[in-house]
């Protein structure tokens, strides 16, 4: 809004009937006189009567006559014995042995036993994972190979460079396992409680400013504070802020005006300093000393010139009016905003279903630990120590009211405790994110359609997928192909509308590289080869979401991102490419294999300076030298990556134009990939009649 308008409301004594501030009004308003130097049995005077004296110092606008006129002072594991709910039977005609709760056959013709590397399992050798039969289930395969990334984390916590993977010690005692694992859990634990990642040498401004990086501004989250009212905050908005090139003892304000944007943060220039950026000085829009102009006239607080440049003009009344009329400031009631957009309805000690990190294909009662900035500390029911948490915000759609599970056939864990504790309470399904309603009367999902999905043990892969059940109110149960537990406990739950799943084609026609089945042998991989193979059918791809809205993401902006895989870290990130609405995010200083896929209205991601303004706190970069001894040891890294199995490489565009035409009974559309777009999308495969 104008400030013409804006300090006509706020100023006393003018006449309410004038439409517009005139110069000499606002020259009335701001009051400034020329510095001058007052003699000291003035000072002496004055001092006796501060009470008196402050007030005649400050003029209407609160500014004061001179410097001289002051003085100079200066996580524990779950039971062993867990009953859930909608468990699939196994085939009657196989025989079965039960140990410790896992399921395993005994196949035709086959004896021997094994021991699983990772849980200490022992079972039939030929039901063991994978051809070398190391490990009871895939589950167990992927714990072990997440366990060989622990020292990489380990190293993200302590702000150091990722590393080669570690190796895992074969064949421990089950009993070594658990204390090792124990032993992790506390580690992790303290360097929470003592803050271990150093944020010092680390500020948003600086990194923004020494490498010209953009950040993704406020608009683009609409979950965050300010998310949907930020407004026309931009570029040469003026601002009343603390000055802090002054000697005098009390806290004085001045007008800055905004030279840079990145998020909530601002570059910040002083009044008066014209294109010498000496004093530029980053803060926190948001923060509590950020106020628009008049606030210090109307608040009675002091508005004095830097010391610095205190002596170039000599009308500094003039000098005001001439610069602030006709600019922008913030909205009078902007604070009141803010702090409006940071009441989160979530509170401690509200029950809640949430997925169970261990076993994803069902959930847990966990209740509400703690609320920051709308993230949620959950720990879950049956944690005596409640250490065995896990973060998520309060949008997730990892998270439900108390019964959702059983209102949809979703597995469940029953929990031990049979009685609420004192002070915990149902929290209201209102409160929780509404999923779009679906119509599943007529043409469906059905069990073992294919299609593509986003593997949430690996965020950095799309797979090949079958739904494996079809649930209530339009939820899916979906496995990722080749590398499922028998007994169906890596199955994960997406909704319908989720935009984590695609249809068959969906990587292909964007040139994303798809992740086959394991082990499957014909590649590159063809989805239509692949769906005569296993009998199956595509998902139509008209059940699948195509809104993509205008999110305003663009490649290269950078943002505060959750680390999925830990969710309770939150990593300075950059968009690295844009599918439509699906963004790759990657963590600064990292290797591309923690990047992750994440939808453009995702509650896990946040502006530049989120956590400074909640409070949470941000996980840095790896420093300019990690980097270079990151770029000395690629070639290693390389050769290590490529010992791991993510697919055939990406299919160049004559490959994929050669496929295309080979393709019977298939349109494909062209995309735009790494382009926003809006409206329905067209980038999806279309099956002809």
């Amino acid at each position: 809004m104008k400030l013409l308008l804006f300090l006509l409301t706020l100023t006393s004594g003018f006449n309410t009937s004038s439409n517009a501030l005139s110069t000499s009004r606002l020259g009335t308003v701001l009051g400034v006189r020329s510095l001058q130097r007052v003699p000291r049995w003035k000072r002496v005077r004055r001092t006796e009567h501060s009470s008196r004296s402050e007030r005649k110092r400050r003029d209407s606008f609160g500014m004061f006559d001179g410097y001289d006129s002051c003085s100079e002072d200066t996580s524990s594991s779950s039971s062993s014995e867990e009953s859930e709910e909608e468990v699939a039977p196994l085939p009657s005609n196989l025989p079965i042995i039960k140990n410790n709760g896992q399921v395993y056959t005994y196949p035709d013709g086959k004896s021997g036993m094994a021991t699983c590397e990772m849980c200490g399992m022992v079972g039939v050798r030929d039901a063991f994972y994978s051809k070398t039969k190391r490990f009871c289930s895939v589950s167990c395969s992927r714990s072990y190979s997440s366990n060989s990334k622990k020292a990489s984390i380990l190293a993200r916590l302590q702000g150091k460079p990722p590393t080669k993977k570690a190796k895992v010690l074969q064949k421990q005692p089950l009993v070594a396992k658990l204390a090792a694992y124990a032993q992790y859990q506390a580690t992790l634990q303290n360097q929470a409680k003592t803050k271990a990642v150093s944020m010092e040498g680390f500020s948003w401004g600086n990194y923004i400013n020494s490498n010209s990086f953009i950040a993704a501004p406020v608009t683009c989250f609409k979950h965050a504070p300010m998310g949907t009212c930020w407004g026309d905050i931009s570029e040469n908005v003026r601002l009343e802020v603390p000055n802090t090139d002054c000697s005098l003892p009390t806290k004085v304000f001045w007008i800055a005006g905004i030279v840079k944007l990145a998020g909530y943060n601002a570059l910040l220039r002083y009044e008066g300093f014209e294109n010498d950026s000496g004093l530029d000085f980053w803060c926190n829009i948001c923060g509590s000393d950020i106020h628009p102009v008049g606030w210090c006239a109307a608040s009675g607080k002091p508005l004095v010139p830097p010391r610095t440049i205190q002596h170039k003009y000599t009308n500094w009344k003039a000098f005001l009016v001439k610069r602030l009329t006709g600019a922008k400031t913030l909205p009078p009631d902007f604070s009141q905003k803010v702090s409006e957009s940071m009441q989160y309805p979530f509170k401690p000690c509200m029950r809640v279903e949430v997925v169970d990190k261990r076993h994803l294909c069902r959930t847990r009662v966990a209740v509400v630990e703690s609320v920051i900035g709308g993230r949620l500390r959950l720990v879950y029911e049956e944690s005596e120590d409640r250490t065995d948490d896990f973060w998520c915000h309060m949008h997730s759609p990892l998270i439900h009211h108390i019964g959702w599970s059983r209102s949809i056939g979703h597995r469940f864990k029953r929990s031990d405790i049979t009685k609420k504790q004192d002070g915990h309470f149902d929290t209201p399904p209102h409160l929780f994110a509404k999923v779009k309603e679906v119509d599943q009367s007529g043409e469906w999902f059905k069990e073992g359609m294919k299609l593509e999905a986003i593997d949430p043990l690996n965020l950095s892969t799309i797979c090949v997928a079958t739904i494996r059940k079809v649930l209530a109110d339009g939820f899916l149960m979906i496995g990722i192909d080749g590398s499922e537990a028998a007994d169906g406990s890596d199955w994960f739950c997406y909704h319908a509308t989720s935009p984590s799943i695609f249809p068959v084609g969906f990587c292909e026609i964007n040139m994303i590289e798809l992740t086959p089945p394991r082990g499957y042998t014909k590649l590159p991989f063809k989805w239509f080869d692949y769906l005569r193979e296993t009998g199956s059918i595509a998902a139509p791809v008209k059940l699948f979401n195509k809104d993509v809205p205008n999110h305003g993401f663009r490649v290269g902006m950078k943002l505060e991102a959750v680390d999925l895989m830990e969710p309770r870290l939150i990593c300075v990130a950059t968009v690295t490419r844009i599918i439509h609405r699906l963004l790759r995010i990657h963590f600064d200083g990292w290797e591309e294999e923690y990047d992750q896929w994440v939808d453009c209205e995702s509650p896990d991601l946040y502006p530049v300076g989120w956590c400074q303004l909640t409070g949470y706190q941000l996980q840095p970069p790896a420093s300019q030298s990690s980097r270079e001894n990151q770029s000395a040891s690629s070639k290693q890294k390389k050769k290590a990556k490529s010992q791991q199995y993510k697919g055939h490489k990406k299919m160049t565009t004559l490959q994929l134009k050669e496929e295309l035409l080979d393709g019977e009974d298939y349109n494909f559309l062209q995309g735009a990939s790494d382009q926003e777009s809006n409206g329905s999308a067209n980038f999806y495969i279309k099956q002809e009649p």
